[in-house]
């Protein structure tokens, strides 16, 4: 017999033959679309990313129109800013803590009527926002036409005409802010672009502290050469 020559396999045919376990799932394969999507989930979880979006943002209370504040620290907050109120809702057998009982006796000093309601009621009123119980539905804001801001510049005797003309500001909170600055300066009004900008909401009232009760706005379709809105 030679010597250093091998005899028999050594056991290596017969670990050929044994399994070589499950099949990897295929976002665990890279070379598999799947796993593509998995690394990528802009692309491959669109769908399961905008169901978990939508119930965020329900969560949040994003389910309610611009004109509406729900949730009871938002409500107090509006009410004490002075924000204006078009109704306001509390749903029956509501669990009494201490800043619903603030709302209350905040409304009753103030004269601000709440129309007791059911949960299921306030949820389609609210478009399914989490309400806790209490919301505020303000009026639809009245802009001003923009001639009128503008004539009642020129004619003021008692100060220089100013008008804010802005562009690109989508943000109601930065409205609201610049809304407050336009009327500690003393401006007559401010313009927004009709489209494409942030409109007068409660959230917008709420940043301006009050000076959208002393300061008009007025929507403006831009007419600048070259400009599309």
């Amino acid at each position: 017999m030679a010597t250093g020559r091998k005899v028999g396999s050594g056991g290596q045919r017969k670990r050929g033959l044994a399994g070589r376990g499950p099949t990897p799932k295929a976002e665990d394969r890279v070379y598999h679309k799947a796993y593509k999507g998995k690394s990528n989930p802009a692309s491959g979880n669109r769908t399961q990313g905008s169901k978990s979006d939508s119930h965020r943002s329900r969560a949040q209370g994003k389910g309610a129109g611009a004109d509406w504040v729900v949730g009871r620290n938002p409500v107090l907050e509006a009410m004490t800013a002075g924000l204006p109120i078009k109704a306001g809702y509390v749903t029956e057998g509501a669990e009494r803590d201490d800043r619903l009982r603030e709302i209350f006796r905040y409304a009753a000093d103030h004269s601000i009527p709440l129309l007791q309601t059911t949960r299921a009621e306030l949820d389609r009123l609210t478009g399914g926002a989490v309400h806790q119980g209490v919301a505020l539905q303000l009026p639809s804001y009245e802009y001003a036409h923009p001639g009128d801001l503008i004539a009642d510049a020129l004619s003021d005797p008692a100060r220089p005409g100013l008008l804010v003309a802005l562009d690109g500001i989508t943000d109601p909170h930065n409205l609201g802010a610049i809304v407050r600055s336009a009327a500690a300066f003393g401006a007559h009004g401010v313009i927004i672009p009709e489209r494409r900008s942030a409109s007068v909401t409660a959230v917008a009232w709420k940043s301006s502290a009050g000076a959208l009760a002393r300061i008009p706005v007025a929507k403006a379709v831009p007419r600048v050469r070259g400009w599309r809105a």
